[in-house]
């Protein structure tokens, strides 16, 4: 089968398209024909940090982690598909698992749901890896009706899922973007959107909060940005990050008596734990998929699986909105 493969880690690694053999499959396990996949971050820091992260597979690496596409076989012990099933899911790309930049993966059964019927391949090929990311940092912060959300980030990966989600389970939300078209998608996507670049965080909370701060604020841009979501948070509120690589002075949260999740939706894939949990979460995807509450958001440029290299550049140009997808 085709795969693109990367054959050094760093800034300079190059993807090459590589014939290699299709997977055979071990228990549990279920082959897909891949039709798309897309980009994460943790995909590109993958790619440029190698050796540095311990999540990183071994040289040639095939990574990605995000596919949509169809079962033509599966283990003898598989019991929830069947070939000709359509779906989707994140399954590869770190650790001893291949990834989806090919044609064909052979997932845990564990790890993946049926494809939501309204959403096409690419559509659902954006959604696993931020969608479970997004899904469970709100769950853990137990948010609901009544609450005031604010999510960091609302047009980005993860941003612009949580904010939908955070709608869908009853909240009040708010998000924030630097641009005219990040602050249009926000408001389209159902937040009040806010401009991080020209509004003071005292001001806006002071403006949609009385002064009070959020109950919750999901944090998808991290570094220094955590310190912002201290500071817009309620006392006694819930921080959610997904991006906590960085030193940090907690004094702020201590005296506001604020709860800190730090979500890392990987943990199931590179130690083998509690992986059912991941193809929970993404049938409750498609049930609010389906009931109309979540959209993945696409961005404007395609790409081909030889245009891998040109996909991960996309994304860490910073100027794409939404999910970079790969039609295979």
């Amino acid at each position: 089968m085709k795969a693109m493969l990367i054959n050094s880690y760093g800034n300079d690694a190059i993807f090459k398209l590589t014939d290699i053999a299709i997977p055979t499959l071990k228990p549990g396990e279920v082959l897909v024909k891949i039709a798309a996949s897309s980009v994460n971050t943790v995909d590109t820091k993958i790619k440029n940090k190698g050796e540095a992260l311990p999540l990183s597979p071994s040289l040639p690496a095939l990574l990605g982690m995000d596919f949509a596409g169809t079962i033509e076989a599966i283990a003898n012990d598989v019991k929830t598909f069947k070939v000709g099933d359509e779906v989707y899911g994140c399954a590869g790309g770190l650790a001893d698992l291949p990834g989806t930049l090919a044609e064909y993966i052979a997932a845990d059964s564990k790890l993946i749901a049926k494809k939501p019927k309204q959403l096409s391949m690419k559509e659902a090929a954006a959604l696993p890896l931020v969608g479970i990311t997004a899904y469970e940092g709100l769950k853990r912060a137990g948010v609901g009706s009544g609450q005031k959300v604010l999510v960091h980030g609302g047009s980005g990966g993860v941003g612009h899922v949580a904010l939908q989600l955070a709608n869908y389970l009853g909240a009040e939300v708010y998000a924030t973007g630097g641009g005219d078209k990040q602050l249009k998608l926000i408001e389209q996507l159902g937040a009040k959107a806010i401009n991080y670049k020209t509004e003071a965080v005292e001001d806006y909370v002071n403006k949609h909060t009385n002064g009070l701060g959020f109950d919750v604020v999901y944090d998808s841009v991290g570094s220094g940005n955590i310190i912002t979501s201290f500071s817009a948070a309620a006392l006694n509120g819930q921080v959610v990050t997904t991006v906590s690589s960085c030193e940090l002075d907690l004094s702020l949260a201590h005296f506001k008596g604020l709860t800190l999740h730090v979500v890392f939706m990987l943990i199931p894939m590179i130690h083998n734990h509690k992986r059912e949990v991941h193809g929970e979460i993404l049938k409750h995807l498609t049930e609010i998929i389906e009931a109309g509450a979540l959209k993945p958001v696409l961005d404007e440029q395609e790409f081909s699986l030889e245009e891998a290299g040109k996909a991960h550049a996309r994304l860490e140009s910073g100027n794409a909105m939404g999910k970079v997808v790969i039609t295979h």
